[in-house]
Parts: structure tokens; sequence; C-alpha cells
């Protein structure tokens, strides 16, 4: 496998900016995923990437080699894309052999590839069957099977699980990372689903607006987030504005937060405070801060309760109480003692 490097990567739509200078490495067997909202600018990356886009500026080197004037078609890449985008009239092995014929591959050496390859996605003994004849799940591997029998030196997903069921979805999640893992595949990953960039990636890279907002491992981005909206968007978070007054944040309703203030940017005018960080004890006894139960959700193995501290809404998120759990009978209107450690409070930029 190659190493992937975006230099200085840009695309413009007439006056619109879709991507602004985009500097992403991708090293031999990383898997690296692109995290945003929608037209935050992922696809458009990755469609450069796969040559589908031509940049308005900047390179996009694989294995040491610039492509960026290289079509499609000529580039190491294999793409597997939302929709499958599987040829209903072939068979599976028809399919995944498409590329395969596309460069002149022979018959004999072009059905041993094939076969190697939907081993790798244990579809093997479906060669024969059409994508109708499938489900969702058995075509999302069909369609990795395909994009990896060319031995592509970069591996690009495009939202390969949005249109599987839940359930599926995380199955076929531990396929894929499994499978890039064992061949040591070079892989870039558009997903906007916070869960499947957080298992499944090396790395991450968050984007908004067309710019990257934070580079870093899960656990980076989600215990020391670069600004408010890359704490916001990985993973659930209490993002409260205000100003710092003391050791503490006073609210914009006028509650004050403890939180820490060591390494505090000068700019800080947002607190992100993470649900689970968030303890509770019923009643009132002088500790703490006091709030009221607006809502108690039942989540199974946790559950979230709602909290309104005076016109400052929390959310805690905690371990679902058993019998001889003193939250066990907390209800809407309670009113319970709330803290955290101040550390766990993190002053940030809007």
């Amino acid at each position: 496998m190659g190493t992937l490097s975006l230099q200085g990567l840009r695309k413009e739509y007439g006056q619109s900016v879709a991507v602004e200078r985009v500097d992403i490495d991708v090293g031999e067997g990383e898997l690296v995923s692109l995290l945003g909202p929608s037209g935050c600018g992922k696809t458009t990356t990755l469609r450069m990437v796969a040559g589908f886009i031509e940049p308005t500026e900047g390179r996009v080197v694989i294995a040491g080699q610039d492509v960026t004037k290289m079509p499609a078609y000529a580039r190491q890449t294999g793409m597997v894309f939302q929709s499958y985008a599987l040829f209903p009239h072939m068979t599976v092995a028809g399919n995944v052999g498409f590329g395969l014929e596309m460069r002149g591959v022979g018959r004999a050496e072009r059905d041993r590839h094939i076969m190697e390859a939907l081993k790798l996605v244990q579809l093997d003994h479906l060669s024969e069957r059409l994508p109708r004849q499938l489900s969702g799940g058995q075509q999302q591997r069909v369609a990795l099977a395909r994009a990896l029998v060319i031995n592509p030196e970069v591996f690009l997903l495009d939202e390969p699980l949005s249109n599987l069921d839940a359930k599926l979805r995380a199955q076929v999640r531990g396929e894929i990372r499994a499978l890039q893992q064992r061949l040591g595949l070079t892989t870039l990953l558009v997903t906007h689903d916070q869960e499947e960039a957080l298992t499944m990636s090396d790395r991450l890279i968050v984007m908004e607006g067309g710019r990257v907002r934070q580079v870093g491992t899960a656990e980076e981005l989600y215990e020391n987030p670069a600004d408010a909206f890359v704490a916001d968007f990985v993973g659930r978070c209490n993002i409260v504005k205000g100003t710092i007054e003391g050791s503490a944040m006073r609210s914009e309703s006028g509650s004050l937060l403890p939180c820490r203030m060591e390494g505090a940017p000068a700019n800080a005018s947002v607190l992100a405070l993470r649900p689970e960080r968030i303890a509770m004890q019923p009643g009132t006894d002088g500790s703490g801060l006091t709030a009221r139960i607006g809502a108690v959700l039942y989540l199974g193995a946790q559950t979230e309760y709602q909290l309104d501290l005076d016109g400052t809404v929390l959310t805690a998120i905690r371990p679902t109480p058993q019998d001889n759990d003193a939250l066990r009978h907390i209800k809407t209107g309670d009113t319970v003692n709330i803290s955290w450690d101040p550390a766990a409070a993190r002053l940030l930029p809007a």
C-alpha cells in the first residue's frame, strides 16, 4: 500500500469555496476519517482524491506520485460509494471483475482475482447471483470486493454504511476495519457518523465550512477539542456561553459554573462539559449546584437527565440506576444536587 498527501487542496464553484486549502497526510496502512456535517467539504475532498473532481488549487500525491492531473481510471485508488453503484444486470462476479476487465486483464487471471476478492469479504459462494438477490450488507461487501480487486494504493470510502440499518451497520463497520487492518490498506473514510469515525479510525479530521478544524486521534479530539464546534460535533457535549469570573464561568442566565482555568485561551467564551462527567444526588444538601429535572430519558444501559439551573440547561448521562440506587426514583420536576470535577469543564473559544 502507498501513502496519500493532500497539499493546499482548494475547490471553488464560481464565487463559492467548497474546500479551502486542505493539507492532509495519510500514512501507509493508516485509516483516516474526514468527519463533519453535510456541506462541510469532506465528500468534495474525497472526490478530488479519486479524480472525479479537479481541484482549483493544490496537489494530490499518492505513493509519492503527483496524480492531480491524472484521470480517475488511471489512479491506483479503489472507491466504495454510498449507493454501492452496482450494475444491476451483472452478476456479483461480473461487478467485482469490471475494473479488471477495463484494465485489460485476461479472463483466467481476472477470474482468479475475483474469487480472491470475494473470499476476503466471504461472498465467494454467491458469485453468480445478481445484486437484487442480495441483502444490503451483501451488496456492500460486493462493493468492497470490487474496490479491493484492483489492489489499490489508496482505499476510499464515501459514507459506506449509511444505507444499512443500525445493527448491520455496526457489524459491517467491524468487518471493514478488520479487513483494512489485515491487508494494511491506506484508507480515507468520509462520514458524518461520530460513532463510525470514533470506532474505525486511527486519526480523525474534523471539517466545517470547507476547512479543517482539528486533526487527532479519537481520544485527543474528545478530551482536548480545539474549539466549541469540535467539542459539540465529536460526541455529546454541553456547550454553555458566558464570561469568565474568578475561577468559574458565569453563564448568560447567571449560573456560576466551576471550570479549569489552566491553559484556557484568552478568547474563551464557552464552557464545554461532557454529560457523563456530571455527578448527581437527589435532594438539596447545600453542596454542589442545585438543578431541577426537566426530563428523564431511559436509554437502556444509560439514562439521560435534562437539568435546569435557573435557565442554564445541561444534559447529564449516568448509568441507569438499579433498585438500591438513590437516583432510582428521580422524576421530572424533582430537585437534585449536581457537581463535576472543575478540570472536566474546559474553557474554549467559540
